[in-house]
């Protein structure tokens, strides 16, 4: 496995090409994860609800949205490395703009810098996604995407941790939030000038399906293709699981997780302000919550990538997605129901379970599209806009009951991925082709 992992039938090595890419799965990671504890800092310091303070998820995917399919045809014409130097230019422009948002001090303008964000990050998804599958055999497509994606859920880690030290410092306010920003805005254009400088070889993904026939002159729409399709129901449907779970993550565990012991609440997990004492009894506190998302949640996220590769080298990818949809639909009723700790484990262990799901829908969606991958990854990109609308929902419920109840919202979207998981085969007319032998998708 490891010497075709990275080589191209050619017999060319793109080990380094991918450690590269993969650079560009860490920034997003750690983006994604800054944007996903703003929601409670919002509710205290601007007074919204929750379903106010979802907005900026809002802004977040929609920026994906509208940058999609601009970034795909970017990458169509001027090729991967013209493409991803954009998308970091314009996400270094994001952070910079925290600058001035800090002396507007309105939503809007917070909320215009995670729109800029987003539409950078935007090119380097639409890019950096179906590149990573074909920097070596096609075989471990899967496999490769979702090692890349291992660095994306090291800045998942990475991303509460920074955020909460600015966003929920003792005396901390909306004026401490450009400096994680501005730092990621530098960072981002060295990282540019590297891009500038490195070979990018353009790479194809296989026509195993003959879309563009050279020889009779037709091409076929990718449309045409119900595996890619539902590929873009099922990114719309987990990316709407993924939000919401990620931004309400801090109200669950300050509004609804049970009380904690003494020793718990001055262990170094939660650290100074880790914890708040109410009628007597320790609970969680936002800082708290913070700590236990990077070191709890995306621990498990980043250990479900590292394993879900190895399991997708060995067995069906579109099987292994099936069982991890399936049981996460389970672990949201358990949500549901509030059962106390029960509940609480629930969620954690749902981080483990996600954590194959975008990058492998990713690659079931593109599998055997060629040159039309690119198109397919604009639209597979586009549906993140899932993740724009389900968190209003989330917050509304949240807002009307208790936030355990809004989690019946991924409950739903879950079961959906579960349905594509188990029915790839036939939706790509692969049934019989793609074996644990071969190792493919």
């Amino acid at each position: 496995m490891s010497r075709s992992l990275f080589r191209t039938p050619d017999g060319k090595s793109h080990a380094f090409t991918f450690i590269l890419i993969s650079s560009l799965f860490l920034l997003w990671g750690l983006c994604n994860g800054m944007i996903d504890v703003m929601d409670k800092h919002f509710q205290d310091k601007l007074h919204l609800t929750k379903a106010q303070s979802a907005w900026v998820q809002f802004a977040h995917y929609m920026g994906y949205s509208f940058v999609a399919l601009p970034a795909g045809w970017l990458a169509r014409k001027l090729g991967y490395k013209a493409g991803i130097i954009t998308g970091l230019l314009v996400v270094s422009l994001g952070g910079f703009w925290f600058v001035p948002a800090t002396y507007i001090q309105t939503f809007w303008a917070f909320l215009m810098g995670v729109f800029i964000l987003a539409a950078g990050l935007t090119f380097l998804e639409t890019i950096a996604n179906p590149y990573a599958t074909v920097l070596g055999a096609k075989d471990y497509a899967a496999t490769r995407i979702n090692l890349a994606q291992s660095c994306n859920g090291v800045g998942w880690i990475l991303g509460p941790l920074i955020g909460g030290m600015f966003f929920y410092a003792p005396d901390g306010g909306n004026e401490q939030l450009y400096i994680p920003y501005v730092c990621v805005a530098v960072v981002v254009l060295i990282l540019a000038g590297v891009f500038l400088m490195a070979p990018l070889p353009n790479l194809k993904t296989e026509d195993a399906y003959h879309i563009d026939d050279h020889k009779t002159g037709t091409s076929q729409s990718i449309w045409s293709h119900p595996h890619f399709v539902f590929a873009v129901a099922a990114q719309f449907l987990y990316v709407a699981c993924q939000a919401g779970i990620f931004a309400f993550f801090i109200n669950y565990m300050v509004e609804d997780a049970p009380a904690i012991s003494a020793e718990f609440a001055s262990s170094w997990i939660l650290g100074s302000g880790g914890a708040i004492q109410k009628e007597g009894a320790h609970f969680i506190s936002e800082i708290g919550a913070t700590k236990l998302l990077a070191y709890g949640g995306f621990v498990l996220f980043l250990i479900g990538r590292f394993t879900g590769a190895g399991l997708l080298a060995k067995f069906p990818a579109h099987r292994i997605l099936g069982i991890y949809a399936a049981v996460n639909t389970v672990l949201m009723g358990a949500i549901f129901v509030e059962e106390g700790w029960f509940s609480v484990t629930a969620l954690f262990l749902s981080f483990f379970f996600m954590s194959i799901m975008f990058p492998t829908i990713f690659a079931l969606g593109i599998y055997g599209l060629g040159d039309k991958a690119k198109t397919a990854s604009s639209f597979i990109v586009m549906a993140i806009m899932g993740g724009a609308l389900m968190p209003k929902l989330m917050g509304l419920i949240g807002d009307h009951y208790t936030m355990s109840k809004g989690f019946i919202v991924p409950l739903f979207c879950f079961a959906g991925i579960a349905v594509y998981g188990f029915l790839w085969s036939r939706l790509s007319r692969m049934d019989g082709k793609i074996t644990v032998g071969s190792h493919g998708v």
